[in-house]
């Protein structure tokens, strides 16, 4: 019976590894912060460029979108870290965790933001226009900060969705919390009860992150809106 509870406390090997389990953790949440930030950004710009741009732009924009979200975050990664070095672009796997996220994040970022944005009135529109405003004064005035309110409960999805997939980093070797398990279970051959820890983390920080997500979402939302 004790050779059987000791096989599955997992607490012992939480505070053995603890310094790298914290880690690993930093790493993916400094990723996930810095990967929605700019995702964020690019997603924004992309919307823009889709909704209203020129139909060079607009085509372009929705060829990145289309692209990027019709194929894996994986096979993504692969191609940025194993493909592009025989053509002389040679990055670490940071950098390309990065990267990767970012540019995958940016897509559904668009169009969670192009949905928002096709939400706002069209009456809104003419009724700028008839104050005198210009097409981009009322696009960043008038339609844009709405968009962007109207947008919060998608994009904290994609926050959610981000921490949990940052795990995928570890197959090319980034420092996240996933790989510093990898290479604990490694040392102690005691696969199951890491990754159980692993799992609990991810769980737990999911928890906080949703907690503190929703806190902002009701500070932020517009009243009277849905």
């Amino acid at each position: 019976m004790v050779d059987f509870l000791s096989q599955y406390l997992i607490i012992d090997i939480f505070i053995s590894n603890f310094g790298r389990l914290m880690s690993g953790l930093r790493f993916t949440f400094t990723l996930t912060i810095v990967v929605m930030f700019f995702g964020t950004i690019f997603g924004v710009l992309l919307a823009l460029g889709r909704s209203f741009g020129s139909k060079p732009v607009a085509w372009l924009c929705t060829a990145y979108i289309e692209i990027i979200r019709g194929t894996p975050m994986l096979a993504q990664l692969f191609i940025l870290y194993f493909a592009l070095p025989p053509y002389g672009i040679r990055m670490t796997a940071v950098t390309v965790a990065y990267l990767g996220f970012t540019i995958n994040c940016a897509a559904y970022q668009a169009e969670y933001t192009r949905g928002s944005i096709e939400s706002v009135s069209s009456d809104q529109f003419k009724s700028a226009y008839s104050l005198g405003m210009s097409r981009w004064q009322t696009i960043f005035i008038v339609v844009l900060p709405q968009a962007i309110r109207w947008a919060i409960p998608a994009w904290t999805n994609e926050f959610i969705y981000i921490l949990k997939y940052t795990s995928l980093a570890y197959v090319i070797g980034a420092p996240d919390l996933m790989t510093q398990g990898k290479f604990i279970a490694s040392r102690n051959y005691q696969f199951f009860r890491v990754y159980l820890i692993v799992a609990i983390i991810y769980l737990i920080i999911v928890w906080i992150s949703t907690w503190i997500i929703d806190i902002v979402e009701e500070k932020l939302k517009i009243p009277g809106f849905g």
